[in-house]
């Protein structure tokens, strides 16, 4: 069954503000509007690509997939720790390898409880049969990874692959999820940054969120770590030349400052506007309205009221908002007349990882991006550096028939022999492997053998943007799964 939070929204919130410590900005939204930035729950780690700035182990094209118990313990934990509407991530590995009536229960347990989910993926699974039956079962959103990193056979550049962006962009039409698309930004690729972010601009009625990760030497991935070339300044720098416009980076707040950018902009005739160019006003809006607890999972619809009447109740905040979407109105005016009025969202977000062997404590505690484990929330950075730690545990869980069984990672074949296992399933039905402790196989593209070491009327639009829109950046639809509707899978 599902679980109910173990504290109150507030009390998440002080224990956020708690540790973000000296990072607990004016303008900082983890603490006021935010409990976490995200969570991602690995439900696989196996992977249909081998990238060479691969976060994974040595170890993980081997590991079975938890027990899907574990997840929906790990799902609740979530919402244990960090409330209502917090963004998860179903990720993995590649999550579309995941037995597909799992990944569906998943997605659909998720949704029950409240959260806000968003499947992480590289799209070569990710069929837009697929993707059609995770809408419906409540996914929110869906992250596309793309990049040059993958080693695609047939496209050696950004370019070429952006006839696979367009590819995955039509999979997810009229499905009601937000796209996003990742892209790793290393040092072969970094000439083509203004590609992509033009790209993305001219997609930008399809694309919301373009998240570029910078290069990290961590996990099993080849390449090691970037060079200087590649650094968040010049990452920034390179979308503002893009868009021939400086932006007003860093007005926004989430986690620590040397972690992430965050930059919600509107983009009207191709042409890039942001959205808070105060800091000072967006921090007194979220510190008078960090009393509203409706979260994504509520719904626009109730976002909307309720901050209508918190807005009726402290009138000088009407003006103040008519006031900056006047002069944002003002600013857009020749491009929104040659859109006729068409505006789109698109954010960007830059992501700078630590390499595995520089971690900072202080970048640790602050962390927005956390991975729930066996033993509760881990700060990314840190868990890719110790993932061997938390993916080769073994464990106890209750299955669906009230059992206690055990988990174990690997087979005795691997730990004998250091060979790895690797099945192909053309269905959902069981695989029984002749190996003591076997868990659900996953579903791969390409099966390989391996021998590996052990080791998201115009001016109403606009002020809806400048009052929530940020607070709303992953919120693309409500909830589609009724509350009392059960996964039969649940244990």
């Amino acid at each position: 069954m599902a679980c109910s939070p173990g504290t109150t929204r507030n009390q998440q919130l002080a224990s956020t503000r708690k540790r973000m410590g000296e990072h607990f900005t004016p303008n900082q939204l983890l603490g006021r509007t935010h409990t976490i930035g995200c969570v991602a729950v690995e439900i696989t780690q196996k992977c249909n690509l081998d990238c060479t700035l691969c976060y994974l182990s040595e170890h993980s094209q081997a590991v079975r997939d938890i027990p899907i118990q574990e997840v929906f313990k790990r799902l609740d934990n979530v919402l244990k720790h960090y409330g209502l509407g917090t963004s998860v991530q179903i990720t993995g590995g590649d999550p579309t390898l995941r037995k597909r009536s799992e990944l569906i229960d998943i997605v659909a347990y998720a949704n029950q409880l409240g959260l806000h989910t968003a499947l992480f993926t590289n799209g070569i699974a990710a069929t837009r049969d697929l993707l059609t039956e995770l809408a419906e079962a409540g996914l929110n959103d869906v992250a596309f990874h793309v990049d040059t990193t993958q080693e695609r056979k047939g496209y050696d550049d950004e370019q070429s692959l952006n006839a696979i962006r367009e590819d995955y962009i039509e999979r997810a039409k009229g499905l009601g999820l937000m796209v996003i698309f990742n892209t790793t930004v290393h040092t072969d690729n970094f000439k083509e940054l203004p590609m992509l972010v033009d790209f993305f601009v001219q997609h930008a009625g399809a694309v919301s969120f373009a998240s570029f990760q910078l290069q990290a030497e961590t996990g099993r991935g080849e390449w090691g770590a970037r060079t200087d070339v590649v650094d968040p300044l010049t990452v920034k720098a390179a979308i503002e030349k893009t868009i021939s416009k400086a932006l007003p980076w860093e007005k926004v707040r989430i986690g620590h400052s040397d972690c992430h950018s965050y930059m919600p902009t509107l983009v009207a005739d191709n042409q890039v506007y942001s959205v808070v160019d105060n800091a000072q006003l967006f921090a007194q809006f979220i510190e008078d309205f960090k009393h509203i607890q409706t979260t994504r999972q509520h719904g626009t619809a109730k976002i909307i009221w309720d901050y209508s009447k918190a807005l009726l109740a402290r009138p000088l905040w009407i003006w103040k908002l008519a006031k900056a979407t006047s002069a944002k109105l003002l600013e857009m005016r020749i491009s929104l007349v040659k859109s006729r009025g068409r505006v789109h969202k698109l954010s960007f977000f830059v992501q700078n990882f630590m390499d595995a062997s520089a971690l900072q404590q202080d970048r640790i505690d602050a962390c927005s991006f956390m991975v729930m484990t066996a033993d509760g929330p881990v700060s990314m950075c840190k868990h890719n550096a110790e993932r061997d730690e938390h993916i080769l545990k073994p464990l106890s869980y209750t299955n669906h028939r009230g059992q206690v069984k055990q988990y174990q990672p690997l087979g005795e074949r691997y730990r004998e022999d250091n060979v790895i296992p690797i099945r192909l399933l053309a269905n959902d039905e069981p695989v029984h492997e002749p190996i003591i402790g076997a868990s659900n196989e996953s579903i791969s593209e390409s099966p390989k053998v391996l021998n590996q070491g052990p080791s998201q009327e115009l001016s109403q639009e606009l002020s809806h943007e400048l009052v929530h829109g940020v607070n709303n950046e992953l919120g693309a639809r409500a909830s589609s799964v009724p509350s009392n509707q059960q996964t039969s899978e649940i244990g």
